[in-house]
């Protein structure tokens, strides 16, 4: 779900705390060693977010921020913040190239460059990757 989360609004809300759950709380945080990502350099998308990239001229970034039942990739547009929310279940991560990861929800994507020499944002997704695995369904009946 590709969602513009520019202004408050209590429906969507509700929406984002029933697909990805509420936010961590600060001890959870800790214990967790944070939840946020650094600026990530976004070098491809998908058809649906790369129009949107394109109203803009700034440098694309993004940040992901993890929550109990998943993930959500934000981005900036034109002063406009848009999510990309993602359940665990339906989340992929894949390593293509030496320095690019490509993060998956059914028709979209977000291909990100990370140098070699940026351990925090290596170590980041496998944090993701191991939550994911952790707390994932094991069985069908169980989503």
């Amino acid at each position: 779900m590709l969602v513009n989360n520019t202004y408050r609004d209590l429906e969507l809300k509700k929406k984002l705390i029933e697909q990805v759950g509420k936010p961590f709380t600060l001890i959870e945080r800790i214990k967790l060693g944070g939840i946020g990502s650094p600026k990530l350099h976004i070098v491809g998308s998908s058809v649906e977010i790369n129009n949107l990239l394109m109203l803009d001229n700034q440098i694309r970034t993004c940040n992901i921020e993890l929550r109990p039942k998943g993930i959500l990739v934000g981005f900036s547009v034109c002063l406009e913040t848009y999510l990309l929310v993602i359940p665990l279940y339906k989340l992929t991560i894949y390593k293509g190239k030496a320095e690019e990861y490509c993060i998956y929800k059914d028709n979209y994507h977000i291909k990100i460059k990370v140098k070699n020499t940026d351990t925090a944002i290596h170590q980041y997704i496998k944090k993701i990757l191991n939550y994911k695995a952790d707390n994932s369904p094991t069985n069908i009946e169980d989503i």
